[in-house]
């Protein structure tokens, strides 16, 4: 079976060039202007055919007419009537003005420009403002945007990092606190590497921004043996499943937004903050593996609202039960001290919380593999919760 033939890619808002279905069309491409209307939920309007044409380059020189005004309806008999000699060479010219001017149109595009196709490509519908059912990711990455408004009209190449730095330090002067300004540095850190990936950006400026306030959520109480026992026994409530994995996982709530869940080798994999906390891996207890499996089917991911939301909610089933307010980092020190009390290696703990180590020979050259991680982290023992 013959492969079909490989054309260049058009880039976002320049139209679409579609092979239709059937044999023996004479005019076998439909081409179609960029959409321009959405539904509700963010999915494109089909858009009436611009013309039908029998090759592929001719309904690119069809989109590039229309794209500069040029375009009207029959023109592009015009490619039909040329001889083969002068279409080849017309289309030459036309792609190889095509090509000299990506760069300029990259160098042309702003902030919002690049949000909006990587929001496109990520979540695979465009950016809309208008109202509609979204993933908790989806919420979190607009928020983030949102918060970056000063920089939705600057050319993309042309930030840097002061640029990125002077929009997150407003951020925190505003009052934001810190899991919101880590979400804006994740954003930062996610659309660079979609810019780089496409030459969009000369540099990953991203990875110079720091978050210049210390974590609110730093300083909490973990929750007691009671606190646990009650958990346990109210583990088929949603909330309560988050809850139970966070206090046996120790990642902060904001780093369950993009966190990796591999439920095959049995570990999660994520972190926001610091280096050392960045891309860490945790084993899953075997205690909530089934709820890990659980929320995974369900929602495709363990944070199934956005974090502000899920802190709404978690304050009400924790008075719902009778347990004194916690926020979600007081997760993050029961897990510190179900370790601590289950005699976890120290040195185990730090890597699984993500804390950075002082000394140069665990710092560099401390490797721990999954497997052991596991055997330190089965140490937690939760028969006592359950009963």
């Amino acid at each position: 079976m013959a492969r079909r033939k490989k054309y260049p890619k058009l880039p976002n808002g320049y139209g679409s060039i579609k092979r239709l279905s059937g044999k023996n069309r004479t005019n076998p491409y439909g081409v179609y202007p960029p959409t321009t209307e959405f539904t509700e939920d963010g999915i494109p309007v089909p858009v009436k055919a611009l013309c039908y044409v029998d090759d592929w380059y001719k309904g690119f020189t069809v989109l590039t007419w229309y794209r500069n005004g040029e375009y009207y309806p029959g023109r592009e008999k015009e490619l039909t009537e040329s001889g083969s000699s002068n279409l080849d060479g017309l289309i030459a010219k036309i792609l190889g003005k095509y090509t000299q001017s990506q760069r300029e149109l990259a160098d042309q595009k702003t902030f919002e420009d690049v949000f909006k196709e990587f929001y496109l490509w990520k979540f695979k519908k465009e950016y809309t403002t208008k109202r509609g059912k979204r993933t908790s990711s989806e919420r979190s990455y607009r928020a983030a945007f949102k918060n970056c408004s000063k920089l939705h009209k600057n050319p993309f190449r042309a930030l840097t990092t002061d640029d990125l730095q002077k929009t997150m330090d407003e951020c925190a002067e505003k009052g934001l606190k810190h899991s919101s300004l880590e979400l804006v540095k994740n954003l930062y850190t996610q659309m660079y590497k979609d810019a780089d990936a496409n030459d969009l950006c000369d540099k990953k400026y991203s990875d110079y921004v720091k978050i210049g306030i210390p974590d609110d959520d730093e300083h909490g109480v973990p929750f007691s043996d009671e606190d646990l026992k009650i958990l346990w026994a109210h583990k088929e409530n949603d909330i309560i499943k988050v809850l139970l994995i966070n206090c046996y996982s120790g990642f902060r709530i904001s780093e369950f937004i993009n966190l990796e869940i591999n439920l095959e080798e049995r570990y999660l994999r994520g972190g926001l903050k610091t280096d050392a906390g960045r891309n860490r891996y945790v084993p899953i207890h075997s205690a909530i593996f089934p709820l890990v499996e659980y929320m995974v089917e369900k929602y495709s991911c363990i944070l199934f609202c956005s974090v502000d939301d899920f802190r709404e909610k978690m304050y009400e089933t924790l008075d719902m039960l009778g347990i004194e307010k916690h926020t979600p980092h007081d997760c993050r020190h029961t897990f510190n001290m179900l370790c601590d009390e289950y005699k976890v290696n120290e040195r185990d703990k730090k890597l699984m919380l993500g804390h950075a180590f002082s000394d140069v020979t665990n710092k560099v050259y401390l490797h721990r593999s999954i497997k052991n991680l596991n055997a330190e982290i089965e140490k937690i023992q939760i028969s006592h919760f359950c009963h």
